[in-house]
């Protein structure tokens, strides 16, 4: 098919400027009424969607290479998942999981034992989001070892509630004006090669195994007693600080030291997990096996889930020690049932081959396009890193900003990550024909910014 008839049949369809009037009258009744302690990149207002197409509210067409943060991993409204909703909906809304029984509850949990990426037997918490996954993995580290501190990455990105935004090391806005946090942690570098070293792929591994020889060599030898740490959590693939994946032998070198320390390796997989890197959990491409993973986002396609799946043995509190009014609600563990169904039949391979075609044109552009300095990733978990220059390799923050609102004046709904990194977490539904589209227009947006980027050099040169 012609790249014309491409666009013609899987584009986005644009009726009005950007944004329509509804759209526009929206967004000042949000202005109005809505926390602004939300993030909003542009002007989108959502009214339906389908696959990885989402309509506003002024009939515009979108593609959707977000997908509501890396969340609706079937697509939007993936008729099994719709069906399985319907169908618990007519027939049991809610019965709090905590005081009762319901069989959901243990086929999910049979189902997520078969695919945990660490041996089992396992046992599960269920809550509603990735942060309670965290608070609970964190508040049971604690408890299943008898030690107090933990250890985070900077970069790191996982949640906004008190435990879990202590281990956050993403952004300041994140933490400013809430002191104090929960005490206890200590956050480490992250194998941020990219930006850790200049040197070639023997110096990044030398930076990669620093990182986690740190710990012993410097941390636990100076302020860290190892015998005080309860657990370790480790984004596999750092989400919010730059799509940065975690080199293998950096992370099998962690587990070694966890091992040797008796202390917890605890995977945050709320955004890498669910299928999105080809497998099921980003960490199994390390081959290493954690004692706790945390999931939520795409695992129940955009119904709110978060879940901590442990070895049997950690899971051991009594009764009343941790709870959740909504966690595990009939509603939501259909959909993660079905969401399983689609992962498992199609999504998770047809994540592996269409992100292995986007990157291999991906790693083209740090060739092609002077602002783009890095591209990373594993399945459709894919960061575009952007530079100013790329020897120094300045940080272009404004610039990826950019890069984004054209892409949305085209029709592309993209997001940023760190400090100048885009990301592509589209739904693992998406065909080949639908990634080469989205890339097209990536791609002039991209080349759009790096020719207004030149003209304003030379409009700066000139008037030196």
């Amino acid at each position: 098919m012609k790249n014309q008839e491409l666009h013609a049949q899987f584009g986005p369809k644009l009726k009005t400027a950007l944004p329509g009037p509804r759209a526009r009258a929206a967004v000042e009744k949000d202005g109005r009424l809505i926390s602004p302690s939300y993030t909003r990149s542009y002007p989108l207002v959502a009214r339906s969607g389908r696959g990885i197409c989402v309509t506003d509210v002024d009939g515009n067409e979108f593609m959707d290479f977000a997908a509501g943060i890396a969340v609706t991993s079937t697509g939007h409204c993936h008729p099994e998942v719709v069906a399985a909703i319907q169908k618990q909906a007519a027939e049991l809304i809610h019965i709090s999981g905590t005081d009762f029984y319901h069989e959901p509850l243990t086929d999910l949990a049979e189902r997520l034992s078969a695919v945990a990426p660490m041996a089992g037997p396992h046992k599960f918490f269920y809550g509603n989001s990735g942060a309670e996954a965290v608070e609970c993995a964190l508040k049971l580290a604690r408890y299943h070892t008898g030690r107090q501190q933990v250890i985070s990455f900077f970069g790191a990105f996982h949640g906004r509630t008190m435990g879990a935004l202590a281990l956050t090391g993403s952004k300041p806005q994140q933490k400013r004006r809430f002191a104090p946090l929960m005490p206890g942690v200590t956050h480490i570098q992250y194998p941020y090669a990219y930006r850790g070293t200049k040197g070639g792929p023997e110096e990044q591994d030398a930076f990669n195994m620093g990182c986690a020889r740190y710990l012993e060599e410097k941390l636990f030898k100076t302020i860290l007693p190892p015998e005080e740490v309860a657990a370790v959590f480790i984004e596999p693939i750092q989400g919010e600080g730059g799509y940065v994946v975690a080199p293998d032998n950096f992370l099998r070198e962690l587990r070694d030291i966890c091992t040797r320390h008796g202390i917890l390796l605890v995977a945050d997989e709320v955004q890498s997990g669910a299928g999105r890197t080809g497998k099921w959990w980003a960490i199994e491409h390390s081959g290493v096996e954690p004692d706790m993973v945390c999931m939520a986002k795409g695992i129940a396609s955009g119904m709110p889930l978060g879940i901590c799946m442990t070895r049997a043995e950690i899971m051991d509190w009594v009764p009343g020690s941790h709870a959740s009014t909504f966690g595990g609600n009939p509603v939501c563990l259909a959909a993660a049932l079905a969401t399983m169904d689609v992962l498992e039949r199609e999504g998770i391979a047809n994540a592996a081959r269409v992100g292995e075609k986007m990157l291999e044109r991906l790693h083209g552009w740090k060739r092609t396009h002077p602002l783009v300095g890095d591209v990373r990733g594993r399945g459709l978990m894919i960061g575009i890193e952007l530079v100013k220059d790329k020897a120094t390799r300045e940080p272009a923050q404004a610039l990826r900003n950019r890069v984004e609102t054209l892409a949305f004046e085209r029709g592309l709904m993209i997001l940023g990550c760190g400090e100048t990194s885009l990301r592509l977490c589209p739904p693992l539904i998406v065909t080949e024909d639908e990634a080469t589209v989205a890339l097209d227009i990536l791609e002039e947006a991209l080349s759009a910014v790096e020719t207004e980027h030149l003209r304003t050099h030379e409009l700066a040169a000139a008037t030196a």
